[in-house]
């Protein structure tokens, strides 16, 4: 029979850090994670001693809490949040890019639908959806599956008490870890995009565009806007995730008298919509001028961040396209988290949030 200790840490741990394997092959594979060395037992027969995790709740479903089959639920909603409302905002990025680019032809948003619809019909505002479907889809895979997994990491690494003191800066440095790798994805779709968009004849979509750009600009060319992409999308993600986590915390903790696991599902799933809508209002304000940038310089070959600067003006930066983005985004990351939620329950996993369980203090503070 497995004894206390034994049930305790694989309580704590995902299951992916333990298997039926001896304790030694468990041990080793804690230290080879945590980066430190960790004795067998603790006197008494409790937890490990110096071991940083935190809890793993769980409710009853399908998948396990932080099992390989989580993380792997995590990227495939992410692929579902992002791929799929990108794509149908797809007329609004269009005429938010062409308002970025060419501010004397598309002066405001009603004018910008009006030009795009007398010039290439109504066809015409779903121009490059290809490559925002494939490209957001292969972002939002990364960005929330490795946020999950560096949320739960960086936790670990700090401890219980540690974690829930300085839970937003580990929501930050997750998010941020996350979108590194979600932008290095995202990036040459961004590219080919952008050109398709703003440049009418450069491509019909990603199957005739994306050689095309690269016959013009080389392979490398493709991450010509990978640092005004970073720029752009680790403060937008940083805020939307920390942001979003902090909104719905306090929604449940003085908005709504139920304790969250006791809340309905569809409530649940619509705090996960107004946190994310106004999450969505704080990162569009953060991200607008890189946003900007990118446009300018997927646009313009052999354009530089200072040309960028002197044509659209320090104020242009910050302020030129802001409303619509306002309204794209607030829509767009309401609706990321409602979808993403929803996936989550639909596997049998608790939508994201909520008030935060109290720091488990550790087997040798407790005495």
């Amino acid at each position: 029979m497995m004894d206390l200790s034994e049930q305790s840490r694989r309580s704590l741990l995902p299951s992916f850090l333990y298997s039926p394997t001896s304790r030694t092959s468990r041990t080793l594979g804690l230290e080879q994670i945590l980066g430190r060395s960790i004795p067998a037992s603790a006197p008494g027969g409790g937890a490990p001693t110096g071991s940083f995790v935190i809890q793993a709740p769980s409710e009853p479903g399908k998948i396990e809490m932080y099992s390989p089959m989580f993380y792997a639920a995590c990227t495939a909603g992410g692929i579902a949040s992002c791929g799929l409302t990108h794509t149908a905002v797809t007329p609004l990025d269009l005429v938010k890019c062409n308002m970025q680019i060419d501010p004397s032809k598309y002066k405001s948003i009603s004018s910008g639908f009006g030009v795009l619809l007398k010039e290439q019909g109504f066809r015409g505002f779903f121009r490059g959806w290809v490559p925002t479907l494939l490209g957001y889809s292969a972002q939002g895979a990364c960005k929330f599956g490795f946020y999950e997994f560096f949320k739960k990491y960086y936790s670990d690494i700090a401890g219980p008490e540690y974690a829930a003191k300085y839970k937003t800066l580990i929501y930050l440095a997750g998010s941020a870890s996350a979108e590194v790798i979600a932008d290095v994805a995202l990036c040459p779709f961004e590219a080919v995009k952008v050109r398709v968009q703003t440049q009418p004849g450069f491509a019909r979509g990603l199957s005739d565009g994306l050689p095309r750009f690269v016959r013009s600009e080389g392979a490398l060319g493709l991450y010509k806007g990978i640092v005004p992409l970073w720029g752009r999308q680790i403060p937008y993600t940083m805020m939307k995730f920390a942001s979003f986590e902090t909104i719905v915390e306090m929604v449940y903790k003085y908005a709504i008298p139920t304790p969250k696991d006791q809340c309905s599902k569809p409530l649940q799933l619509g705090v996960s919509f107004a946190g994310g809508y106004i999450a969505g209002v704080f990162c569009a304000i953060v991200s607008h001028p890189a946003d900007n940038l990118v446009s300018f310089l997927n646009n313009a070959k052999g354009a530089t961040v200072g040309d960028a600067v002197k044509k659209l003006g320090v104020l242009g930066l910050f302020t030129r396209g802001l409303p619509l983005r306002i309204v794209m985004i607030g829509t767009l990351t309401g609706a990321q988290w409602g979808i993403y939620d929803a996936f989550k329950v639909m596997v049998g996993l608790p939508t994201t949030g909520g008030v935060a369980p109290a720091a488990v203090p550790s087997p040798e503070l407790a005495d």
